[in-house]
């Protein structure tokens, strides 16, 4: 099954001759792509060493068996193969997963879009319920973050919040978050007590490099105004605030949160880049078929995806039928228990299409 893991170990071999060799030692860059490579190789090789170990200790006992042996030595035999099958078996999973391809962009830094949908204020307070639970599972995994755009409302909610997630493997931690969120609770402005349902979407996008997406100076206009808070009070004096908008496709990105224009520039520039490497990556999702879009877990991002019942204290993940009846955890970041089953359950989507 795995005969072609030998061009694996072949080419660790030769990176481990390469990583004592003095010219690579000395030529800085290539001493770390090469050390990279090899990391990346060695549980494929590890694994794969571990595999082929027992396959011989497997075919070594089976030969024992056409042998004259007694009774006692027989039955440790017999027990050694089954032994030895199962841990087999086990190391065979575990291959399996450590070759399904990467996602090129899951060690990227992510810029994360929560948008309030149907239902008001209710949905807008609900989109900030998002942007604390997102912030706060990044904070557990160690990585910083950085608010880039927000649309307030005034009441602690969001039309619309744009925020960027920085570290090591965020994008393979939350790509599956894209989607529809819908909650059911009773709103604090509601006096019945009658249970709303209101939605907010959720959008992650892989940042784009600059290697990746350029942008022609000519294809952009940048409009420049005067930022201002909720109900239009003034946050300062001065035209600090930008708007991008990209011609060839439309798109607008405004960004004032910050009180130099300058930066504010750089943010709106970020999330344009971003944006337009999504609409790449999405372009090439569609030329896919339903099936692989499926095995990936991307999605059409209109989907409703998730579902936070507040009376009854339950999240319910509706891609994987997943019930978690601890919803004040996972609003204050505990995620690790639906992110580690999405992603599991992905892996094995496209370990069945390996086989």
């Amino acid at each position: 099954m795995f005969e072609n893991i030998q061009v694996f170990e072949d080419r660790y071999v030769e990176l481990e001759k390469d990583l004592v060799n003095v010219d690579v030692i000395n030529n800085s860059a290539l001493y770390q792509k090469t050390a990279i490579e090899h990391a990346e190789l060695e549980p494929i090789v590890h694994k794969y060493r571990e595999y082929k170990k027992l396959e011989e200790d497997l075919s070594g006992n089976k030969e024992l068996l056409t042998e004259d042996l007694d009774d006692d030595m027989l039955q440790l035999v017999k027990d050694d193969i089954k032994n030895i099958e199962q841990e087999l078996e086990k190391v065979t999973e575990e291959l399996k997963r450590l070759l399904v391809p990467k996602d090129p962009n899951d060690n990227k830094n992510v810029i994360v879009e929560i948008r309030a949908g149907a239902g008001g204020d209710e949905a807008a307070l609900f989109a900030g319920v998002l942007l604390r639970q997102y912030l706060m599972y990044a904070e557990k995994c160690g990585f910083k973050t950085d608010i880039m755009s927000t649309n307030e409302i005034g009441i602690g909610g969001y039309k619309e919040v744009v925020f960027m997630i920085e570290g090591k493997g965020a994008y393979s931690k939350l790509k599956y978050e894209s989607g529809v969120h819908r909650v059911q609770r009773v709103p604090e402005t509601e006096s019945s007590g009658r249970i709303h349902t209101s939605t907010a979407t959720v959008a992650v996008l892989p940042e784009a490099e600059d290697v990746e997406i350029e942008i022609d100076p000519s294809d952009i206009r940048v409009d420049v105004f005067r930022s201002s808070g909720n109900g239009g009070q003034s946050v300062n004096t001065t035209d600090s605030a930008v708007r991008i908008t990209h011609l060839p496709t439309g798109i607008v990105i405004s960004c004032q949160d910050e009180k130099s224009q300058l930066k504010n520039k750089e943010k709106a520039m970020k999330i344009l880049k971003t944006k337009l490497y999504d609409l790449e990556l999405q372009k090439q999702a569609q030329e896919l078929s339903a099936e692989k879009r499926s095995q990936i877990g991307s999605g059409d991002r209109s989907e409703r995806i998730r579902t936070y019942n507040y009376p009854q204290g339950r999240v319910t993940d509706h891609r994987i039928g997943l019930t978690s009846h601890r919803i004040d955890a996972i609003n204050n970041g505990d995620l690790d228990e639906i992110i580690d089953a999405l992603t599991q359950y992905y892996e094995a989507k496209k370990i069945e299409n390996m086989d």
